[in-house]
């Protein structure tokens, strides 16, 4: 008995079998499918071949059915419709008609750097979905190692092995104070400037504020932290109340909308992070990953220049 070698059929053969099945007829089959007539002949014989079973009679005029055809048949369809479907999800998705994209970011960042992607995103490709994974800085880099997240966006406080990096952006630091104080009179803060002066920041263990321990370090100064918080949009308003000053980054202060208020950067020394998108090596985005990043990187060059202050 001759072995039966399923794993060997091919897509052109199914479709030469259901056009023949469907029109009893090989010139008509072939000028269904777009080929010769040999070509349909050939595609049958390799898949009785291939199964060990006679699948048409021959006759003068047509070619009957067997019952093991007519066994076969609906199977033989229903592979065919679902190898279209695959066709069209796959096409969809390389024309960005469909799709889904998944980002990690900070809540910092992602308040900042995503709105204004995102909406032009949606703009240009609303059957795509976005779905934001706002994580805290210990957990960013995990996502991407872990796939659970397409890329990630942001300053990682390590970058090992595993992870490839794209520079998205530099962000400095800087103080934000309210109109009129005096230190926001200076034509420039630096950081000495700001030693003991009572101020307010992010709590330790969130976004930046391992950075910013560090910087105030470097400067020789001592950061003398009175209010911590766990958002910039708190530290903010309690600016705008008159509880002081508070240390943030450039992006975020300068694209408030709080009116009122003075960014002055920090300088001698000027010290700045870098904000990367952040991908697993050897794992390629798909197509509408792709296009976010792209999308991603013009919005973020059109961010908000800082509120009422001086770019020092």
């Amino acid at each position: 008995m001759n072995e039966i070698r399923v794993s060997s059929l091919t897509f052109k053969q199914l479709r030469a079998f259901v056009a023949v099945y469907q029109l009893r007829n090989l010139s008509a089959a072939a000028a269904q499918l777009c080929v010769t007539q040999s070509a349909v002949s050939v595609s049958i014989r390799q898949m009785e071949l291939g199964l060990g079973v006679r699948l048409f009679d021959r006759t003068t005029r047509s070619l009957v059915p067997t019952a093991v055809a007519h066994e076969a048949i609906e199977t033989a369809q229903r592979v065919l419709r679902d190898m279209d479907v695959l066709g069209h999800e796959i096409r969809d998705q390389s024309r960005l008609r469909r799709g889904r994209v998944t980002i990690a970011c900070t809540p910092m960042l992602a308040e900042v750097l995503l709105p204004g992607a995102i909406t032009s995103f949606h703009r240009l490709y609303p059957d795509v979905h976005i779905h934001v994974d706002d994580c805290a800085p210990e957990n960013f880099t995990s996502r991407v190692l872990g796939e659970t997240v397409d890329f990630g966006v942001g300053t990682p406080d390590l970058v090992g092995e595993g992870v490839q990096t794209e520079r998205l952006m530099t962000d400095a630091l800087g103080l934000v104070c309210r109109q009129g104080d005096e230190i926001a009179e200076r034509r420039t803060v630096r950081w000495k400037d700001i030693d003991r002066l009572p101020v307010m920041t992010v709590r330790p263990g969130y976004g930046f504020r391992t950075f910013l321990d560090q910087s105030a370090a470097k400067a020789g100064i001592y950061l003398n932290v009175q209010r911590e918080v766990s958002l910039m949009s708190t530290a903010l308003w309690m600016v705008m109340c008159g509880l002081g000053p508070a240390v943030m980054p450039a992006t975020y202060a300068r694209n408030s909308r709080t009116s009122g208020l003075v960014f002055k950067p920090l300088t001698f020394p000027k010290v700045s992070r870098d904000i990367y998108v952040l991908i697993k090596t050897g794992r390629s985005l798909s197509p509408a990953a792709q296009q976010f990043v792209k999308v991603l990187k013009s919005s973020v060059s059109q961010l908000a220049t800082p509120l009422g202050s001086t770019t020092d």
